[in-house]
């Protein structure tokens, strides 16, 4: 027999949220029902789960139709995603000058993550022209808002001095509140500049917060910066990232 959700069970995406890691299948069965009541942030969730597989077998391209109807609602999240599933070719032919304009679309109304996947596309040249002073004002955006990834990113610019003045010491902060705001490569990228200025034991804590939460792929690279490490205690961590890489990818 189905049911009406109360609206507020309805608009509360916390309580999904809480309901997905306690109950997967209960917590689609009712993500469903809103979805199809046309509640917007359900209809974003049952794309992201329809997407996952989680509480609900894997459909690409019907979590692209379900982010479609939330985007159309205005949810930005919704347009995020479909930039990812059209950069990822996820439901449907990869395609990079689409994902970009899907995250143009919610960039340009303030979402922190729409701006960082924006960057990284005119970073890198893939379906925009390649402009890395453009990618860097929307990292800068993002990081602003306090999305931790940008901030790292933002770091790497002014460390470099790539397409900005150098600037080590705004470098240093921003990898640091990456760091604290829990992006692996930030606190990865906040060691590295502990160590070069002596704080060998402050390094060394960082260093095993990337490597508790990083993934295969970082973690590999990782091993090897830190393998040619001076500093013996940051040499022995290399032999963990490559072992903690190895794990991942064979539980993937």
């Amino acid at each position: 027999m189905s049911y009406r959700l109360r609206r507020e069970e309805v608009l509360d995406s916390t309580a999904f949220k809480a309901m997905l890691d306690e109950s997967p299948a209960r917590a689609a069965q009712a993500i469903l029902i809103a979805a199809g009541q046309g509640e917007v942030e359900a209809q974003a969730l049952l794309g992201q789960i329809l997407l996952d597989g989680l509480g609900i077998a894997r459909d690409q391209p019907l979590a692209l139709r379900w982010f479609g109807i939330a985007a159309g609602q205005g949810h930005l999240m919704a347009r995020n995603m479909l930039g990812r599933c059209h950069e990822h070719g996820w439901g449907v032919a990869a395609d990079a000058a689409m994902a970009a304009r899907h995250y143009q679309v919610a960039a340009e109304a303030g979402l922190d993550w729409a701006m960082y996947n924006l960057a990284n596309l005119l970073a890198t040249g893939r379906g925009v022209n390649k402009d890395q002073a453009l990618a860097l004002s929307f990292y800068e955006r993002a990081a602003h808002l306090g999305h931790a990834k940008s901030m790292n990113l933002l770091g790497r610019y002014l460390e470099e001095g790539r397409v900005c003045p150098m600037d080590l010491r705004a470098a240093r902060d921003w990898y640091r509140r990456s760091a604290e705001g829990g992006d692996f490569r930030g606190q990865f990228s906040y060691a590295a500049m502990l160590a070069h200025t002596g704080h060998i034991d402050e390094a060394l804590g960082w260093l095993r917060k990337a490597l508790a939460e990083g993934n295969a792929n970082f973690l590999r690279v990782a091993s090897q910066t830190l393998a040619s490490a001076t500093d013996l205690r940051i040499q022995a961590l290399a032999r963990e990232y490559q072992l903690r890489a190895d794990e991942l990818a064979e539980s993937a």
